[in-house]
C-alpha cells in the first residue's frame, strides 16, 4: 500500500480538523476538577484508560456509524447539518470559556462523576472527548472516503489523535500552570473560533449537498 502526498495532505487535514473538534485543552480544566484528588501516577492511568476508550469509540463510530444512520433513515447530509450545529455550539462554549458547558458536564453529571470509582468511560471518554461532534464528523468522513488506504490514514488520525489527548491530559497541570489564566482563556478562544469555523462549514456541506439534490431531481 504506498502512501503519496495527497494523502500526506489528506491526513494534515483530517488530523487538524478532529483535534480541533476534539480539543482536549478544553477538556483540562474539568479533568483536573474530577482528578483533583488523585497522585500524578493515578490521574496518568485514567487519562491513559480515557484514550483508549475514546480511541475504541471513534474507531466504532467511524466503521459502523454510517449502518446505524442507514437503520434509523437518516442521511448523512442531515448528520452534517446537525453535526455542524453541535461543533459550532461547542466553539462558542469554548470562546466564553465555558468548558464544563462545552464538555456537556452539569452539576449533577459533575457530583456523580466525583463519587464514582472510575471516570475514565464515563463522563471522560464520553461525552467529554468522544462527543456528538466528533462521532458525526467521523461518520461525515466515512460517507466521503471509501479506499483501504483512506481508511487506514482515518484509522491513524484517531489513534494519533488518542495519544495527543493521553499526552495532554497527563501534562495538563503543567500547561496550565505554564499559560496561566490569561493565557489558557486566550488558547481557548483560538480553539473556539477554530471549531466554530469548522461547524460552519459543516453545516455549510450539508445543505449544499440537499440543494444540490433537489435541483437534480
Amino acid at each position: 500500500m504506498n502512501f503519496n502526498s495527497v494523502d500526506f495532505s489528506l491526513f494534515l487535514s483530517l488530523i487538524a480538523g478532529l483535534f480541533s473538534v476534539v480539543n482536549p485543552f478544553g477538556t483540562m480544566p474539568v479533568f483536573m476538577a474530577l482528578t483533583g484528588r488523585e497522585t500524578p501516577a493515578s490521574r496518568s492511568q485514567i487519562a491513559l484508560k480515557a484514550a483508549i476508550y475514546f480511541c475504541l469509540i471513534l474507531l466504532v463510530s467511524f466503521f459502523t456509524g454510517v449502518y446505524i444512520l442507514k437503520f434509523f433513515g437518516i442521511t448523512v447530509d442531515a448528520l452534517r447539518i446537525a453535526g455542524g450545529i453541535i461543533i459550532f455550539n461547542s466553539g462558542t462554549s469554548l470562546l466564553k470559556g465555558e468548558f464544563e458547558k462545552n464538555r456537556s458536564i452539569d452539576s449533577k453529571l459533575k457530583k456523580e462523576a466525583l463519587e464514582k470509582e472510575d471516570i475514565t468511560l464515563t463522563p471522560l471518554a464520553i461525552p467529554m472527548l468522544a462527543g456528538p461532534g466528533s462521532i458525526s464528523y467521523l461518520i461525515g468522513i466515512n460517507e466521503e472516503y471509501h479506499s483501504a488506504a483512506q481508511y487506514v490514514i482515518v484509522a491513524g488520525v484517531i489513534v494519533l489523535t488518542a495519544a495527543l489527548t493521553y499526552f495532554i491530559l497527563r501534562i495538563s497541570p503543567k500547561i496550565i500552570a505554564f499559560l496561566g489564566e490569561a493565557g489558557f482563556k486566550s488558547l481557548s478562544r483560538i480553539m473556539g473560533f477554530i471549531v466554530m469555523s469548522i461547524g460552519v462549514q459543516y453545516v455549510i456541506g450539508g445543505i449544499s449537498s440537499v440543494y444540490l439534490a433537489l435541483i437534480n431531481a
